[in-house]
């Protein structure tokens, strides 16, 4: 036998490649998997409908991981609400630049549309009702945190017209609102276009801003 090979050419034992031998992942790996693992669950499942035993299971791990990492299911669920939220709110707030007020409307709903069409997980979760208490908030706070974005820009443009700007995070919450149900919506059937929504979008939202009243009045007989 010379160099591992046999006379009769075959290949000794010890130099036969090994077979099944599993990389060993680093802590941050695991972690990481089993966010990207409880994130795809937690989207298509919810909460309730989703197990420590199939994540687990998913990770080719066993249950005492997932503790490890994270505590339990509720520890697991809050991480990855807080990524999501953090990923859009930096996306809104990246997208809004100097520019013409509608063209920022038009960023703004840009932004929740492309975070919608990318993160098309993160976005069912946000939207989902949670029944752990979380410090990061609910998707409502997320959308007030956004709306605070562009309560700024709508303050200057009331201002400007001579409107009250103490009235500016109202409209802000209507806006960012009327955006985040519209993209909920959207999510499911996606059709028109991303860019065709977004003009209707603003098209309303513009529009109706353009012709504001100072002090809008009701025509029903309700005054109160």
């Amino acid at each position: 036998m010379m160099g591992g090979v046999a006379i009769d050419g075959s290949i000794s034992s010890s130099d036969k490649p090994r077979r099944g031998r599993r990389v060993r992942m680093t802590g941050a790996e695991r972690r990481q998997q089993l966010l990207d693992i409880g994130q795809a669950l937690f989207a298509e499942k919810g909460f309730e409908g989703t197990s420590v035993e199939e994540i687990a299971a998913k990770a080719g791990v066993s249950k005492p991981v997932v503790y490890e990492h994270f505590g339990g299911k509720e520890g697991l669920y809050a991480v990855v609400v807080d990524r999501e939220m953090r990923q859009l709110l930096d996306m809104v707030t990246g997208a809004l630049t100097a520019g013409h007020p509608r063209e920022l409307l038009e960023q703004a709903a840009f932004a929740l549309l492309d975070y919608i069409e990318t993160y098309t997980d993160g976005f069912r979760i946000l939207v989902r009702d949670s029944p752990v208490a979380q410090s990061t908030g609910t998707f409502a706070s997320l959308i007030s945190d956004i709306a605070t974005q562009v309560e700024d820009i709508l303050g200057l443009e009331f201002k400007a017209r001579g409107f009250d700007p103490k009235l500016a995070p109202l409209y802000a919450q209507a806006l960012v609102g009327m955006v985040a149900l519209t993209g909920q919506w959207w999510l499911d059937v996606r059709k028109p276009k991303k860019a065709e929504v977004a003009a209707h979008l603003v098209n309303l939202a513009w529009h109706g801003l353009d012709g504001l009243e100072a002090k809008p009045r009701l025509v029903g007989h309700r005054k109160s």
